[in-house]
């Protein structure tokens, strides 16, 4: 018989003012070996770690997908996708939205080995749902780095300002004062997202 000689894993805390640079490839190998952490990386290889959301952030988070899952599932316009899809965005960052959903042409267009991985794509619609933790500039700087990286459509739900704000190509950012409901407009044709249980 083989005994595998396995250390025991430790935690690591790593402090705020330390910036830690990784290449895509071995952001994957990391995010494969800790698959318990929501894992980020910026354009310019700093990692971040994510924390947990908390249970009720987490409940409405699952209301938006299911709500998107559904529309798709009808439609069958596409693929939508969870928080924790990683997607390899063109200008190198490797970014996990809190659902999002890609037209099914653009998706078809991918390698099954892409498609098995942290995709070579920007979604065509992402959303974001700010969580007591989340710092609302850095959100909205990844709404921005969506949209410039080939995201038609972008809704960031600000729950503590009861806000959204809704980004499209080539638009300025509109702000929204608790709206009740968001069309999917010509991105998500059909697509109507009931914000009730969000502002509740």
């Amino acid at each position: 018989m083989t005994q595998t000689n396995l250390s025991p894993a430790i935690a690591v805390n790593i402090p705020a003012t330390l910036t830690l640079r990784v290449s895509h490839e071995q952001f994957v190998h990391l995010a494969i070996a800790n698959r318990d952490l929501q894992l980020e990386r910026t354009a310019a290889g700093e990692l971040i770690i994510i924390p947990p959301t908390g249970s009720n952030s987490g409940n409405k988070n699952l209301d938006l997908e299911g709500q998107l899952w559904l529309w798709n599932r009808q439609t069958k316009l596409g693929k939508a996708f969870n928080s924790s899809t990683g997607f390899h965005l063109p200008n190198g960052a490797d970014r996990s939205p809190d659902a999002a959903w890609v037209r099914q042409e653009k998706w078809d267009a991918l390698t099954l080995e892409q498609q098995e991985s942290f995709a070579p794509i920007c979604p065509d619609f992402v959303l974001e749902l700010r969580s007591k933790s989340d710092s609302l500039e850095m959100l909205q700087a990844k709404m921005r780095e969506y949209i410039e990286n080939g995201a038609s459509l972008g809704w960031l739900i600000d729950r503590k300002n009861q806000q959204v704000e809704s980004y499209r190509t080539s638009q300025d950012v509109q702000v929204l004062e608790r709206p009740l409901t968001l069309s999917g407009e010509d991105i998500l044709p059909g697509f109507v997202l009931d914000l009730t249980k969000v502002w509740s």
